[in-house]
């Protein structure tokens, strides 16, 4: 009995102590801890909805109930968003916290995974939102939300080193641990370095039950508890948005009164359940005794941090046995995959998470420069804003699929080296260049930077260039999503769409928001990235290359680059050369990367020899554009003339081209290309099927432009040509054109 107890393990007690419990009053304490999130660049439309099918209405059943207590996360970005745009939401939190009713638990500001970012960062981001929500809602946090669950034991000293005392994880991590379920009815202790932490376990079985059951069956399980272990305390630790915003639960539980029930049941059943908050239950009761989880997150999530052939073999045998007796006690002993693990799943996770650690050490080198402070906190929150963890994973909620989430990331890390950028350097325009292993693979990539662009370049995996930032709006045009197998792209090819009457838990939906999905399952050889170098057959058809069937003829387009560069003042240059094979024949390629000082133009220069005099090879260099979507008339492609040739997600089969031009009227950007000689260019979406809370759907991930040449050497064996690439404002074109166009002759 955690409630009766302290530093003593359930299974331990003595027959004494448990003939002592049996003849107690049943009784037990329910912390309901809601979860409210909305990460960094969703849509205002989408926070408004969510606001209005969750979160309001929430706290007008709430509030009708005064003998009720809960527990309340909403992380920072949400929260900032409540004080903009509804301060009327945030006045009854205020009072409702003044009564003693809510109690705020606070978190790492903008919900990073802490596994993700810097031990520094980690209690700068808990110890920020703490002092904030203190501020704003006259409140003391003592508790925290960890985002996603994800759990490591070295949090714990950050944690309790930023004023956290106490926090929640789900009981998979007690389980993990080797403890049984009848044993996780309070909180336990934990420590590092001499730092304790308490941590509740939150119970999966009533994730599962609320909202998606009839009240009665948590009541009726709550008894259960109660009469087993009097002076239990039980944990719901959940998404607030399961009350509205999931799919089918606006309905269900407000208009078909499942929330006025659920409450209603609390309340007619308070002399023996008692809702209370995590500090009162700190509080209240005492610790069930110490332990050490192991490294964890919920359940699902390490699921959908395993690799794809991992995950189809473990869903396929857990289904072979989910109705053998023994499966219940062997599921506490599947471990399932590591978060950290999303970095390797995914290597666009990677990119985002090594320029974060590349900004956070950026900062961490002005502070010691003495740079002012106003620069460093405006710098820090940009960079705290970058570290959201919602496009850094994907999984029924995991957004990294989201086209708008990362460059909402790379905007925020992108603001903040600006800011840092401006406040170290002397110099208004400037170019440099500098090597290291910067996305941590143990080797190293070339950062190719002036006041106007940033551009990232790995030469040992096909020489890409793999970021290209535009600092004047602060976007990646690289920020791309390669197409690759997932374990739920089997149930779109097998057609396994489910309706439900009523609402399920979105574990359990299976919808598909458009038809035609599984005609739409191509997958990548390669990164989306950009001058990835192809060797197609002379006839290839463009929608064998658009779907990743055509057959690539070369090794250039994955292979090992070398890389040296080259200085002056005004102008650096990478160059990167491989010798390789194409068509059966031994060839190589070089490839210059130019950029000047205060130029927004990328210069590059292909050089290929060792070319047969009886032989033609058809060759392609691929770029893609991220963040210019398809489908709005301000996005679209022209050509020199000016002439619009259709929105950016047109297939294109462009004869005898020396230019084109993608536009974007939001971002007010025009991208453009000029080639040295005519030559043919196909343009092509890349489109991704991906699953989210409401279901299966085709996302627009990047444009793709390959100008293509059948090449043939001169008498020395040699071909080449050049590419202009450059980024302009849209209102500044003619000036920009005259400009390149000098450049390119």
């Amino acid at each position: 009995m955690c409630g009766q107890k302290a530093d003593k393990n359930v299974a331990n007690e003595s027959w004494n102590q448990r003939l002592i419990m049996a003849h107690q009053s049943p009784n037990v304490h329910l912390c309901l801890v809601l979860h409210n999130h909305q990460p960094i660049g969703n849509f205002d439309n989408v926070f408004e909805a969510a606001y209005q099918d969750s979160y309001k209405p929430f706290l007008d059943v709430f509030e009708k109930f005064q003998q009720l207590r809960i527990s309340l996360h909403t992380s920072g970005p949400l929260m900032k968003w409540l004080v903009q745009r509804h301060p009327e939401y945030v006045a009854r939190l205020v009072e409702l916290v003044a009564d003693g009713r809510i109690e705020i638990v606070g978190g790492a500001f903008y919900e990073p995974i802490l596994a993700m970012i810097p031990s520094e960062d980690r209690k700068g981001q808990i110890a920020q939102f703490s002092s904030w929500l203190n501020e704003t809602l006259s409140t003391t946090v003592n508790g925290m939300w960890i985002p996603e669950r994800v759990w490591e034991s070295e949090f714990t000293s950050d944690i309790v080193d930023a004023g956290i005392r106490y926090t929640i994880l789900d009981d998979y991590h007690f389980r993990r641990a080797g403890l049984r379920d009848e044993e996780l009815t309070g909180y336990f202790v934990t420590e590092n370095e001499g730092r304790v932490l308490r941590i509740f376990p939150g119970s999966e079985k009533l994730r599962y039950l609320i909202p998606f059951h009839e009240p009665n069956e948590t009541v009726d399980y709550c008894r259960q508890v109660a009469e087993r272990q009097p002076g239990a305390v039980l944990v719901f630790g959940d998404d607030g948005e399961k009350f509205g915003t999931w799919p089918d639960t606006k309905q269900h539980v407000y208009e078909h009164g499942w929330l006025e029930r659920f409450f209603g049941a609390l309340t007619d059943n308070q002399d023996w359940l008692k809702t209370s908050t995590l500090s009162q239950a700190v509080t209240e009761t005492k610790p069930c005794g110490k332990v050490f989880l192991p490294d964890a997150s919920y359940r699902e999530m390490t699921e959908w941090a395993m690799p794809v052939h991992r995950q189809i073999e473990l869903d396929n045998v857990s289904h072979s046995v989910e109705h053998d007796g023994r499966f219940q006690q062997l599921q506490s002993f599947i471990s399932g995959g590591f978060w950290r693990n999303f970095k390797v799943k995914y290597p666009e996770s990677n990119e985002m998470y090594s320029r974060m650690i590349y900004v956070s050490r950026l900062l961490a080198q002005a502070e010691e420069n003495g740079v002012d402070q106003q620069t460093l906190d405006q710098a820090r929150d940009h960079l705290y804003q970058g570290q959201c963890n919602c496009s850094y994973w994907h999984g029924a909620f995991g957004g990294i699929y989201l086209p708008h989430l990362r460059n909402a990331v790379y905007e925020q890390l992108i603001k903040a080296e600006n800011l840092l950028e401006k406040a170290t350097r002397s110099e208004a325009s400037w170019v440099e260049c500098e090597s290291g292993d910067f996305n941590f693979d143990g080797q190293n990539e070339v950062r190719l930077a002036n006041d106007q662009l940033a551009t990232w370049i790995t030469p040992h995996e096909g020489g890409y260039l793999y970021e290209l930032d535009v600092r004047r709006i602060n976007h990646n045009l690289l920020a791309t999503m390669q197409r690759r197998p997932e374990s739920y792209h089997q149930k779109i090819r097998h057609g396994q769409s489910q309706g439900d009457d009523g609402a399920a838990s979105i574990h359990d939906r299976v919808v598909f928001k458009q038809e035609g999905l599984e005609n739409c399952l191509n997958y990548d050889s390669h990164l989306r990235k950009s001058l990835v170098d192809h060797f197609w057959p002379a006839d290839v058809d463009i929608h064998d290359v658009a779907d990743g069937k055509a057959n690539e003829l070369g090794d250039f387009f994955a292979g090992d680059f070398t890389a040296a560069v080259r200085k002056n003042p005004d102008r650096m240059q990478v160059v990167l050369k491989r010798s390789g094979s194409a068509d059966g024949k031994s060839i190589g390629i070089t490839k210059g990367v130019t950029i000047d000082k205060g130029k927004s133009i990328v210069e590059i220069a292909y050089l290929l020899e060792g070319l047969p005099q009886d032989h033609s090879f058809h060759f392609g260099v691929e770029f893609n554009f991220a963040g210019m979507p398809e489908g709005l008339d301000d996005r679209f492609f022209s050509n020199k003339d000016g002439i619009a040739l259709g929105q950016l997600g047109s297939i294109l089969d462009l004869r005898n081209a020396q230019q084109l031009s993608l536009s974007d009227g939001w971002l007010d950007l025009e991208v453009r290309m000029i080639l040295e000689k005519e030559t043919n260019i196909w343009t092509y979406p890349i489109h991704s099927v991906s699953q989210s809370e409401s279901g299966f759907e085709l996302v627009h991930q990047s444009v793709v432009v390959q100008p293509h040449w059948m090449v043939k050497g001169d008498v020395h064996g040699r071909w080449a040509t050049k590419i202009l690439l450059s980024m302009n404002s849209l209102s500044n074109k003619s000036h920009a054109q005259n400009d390149q166009m000098a450049t390119v002759s």
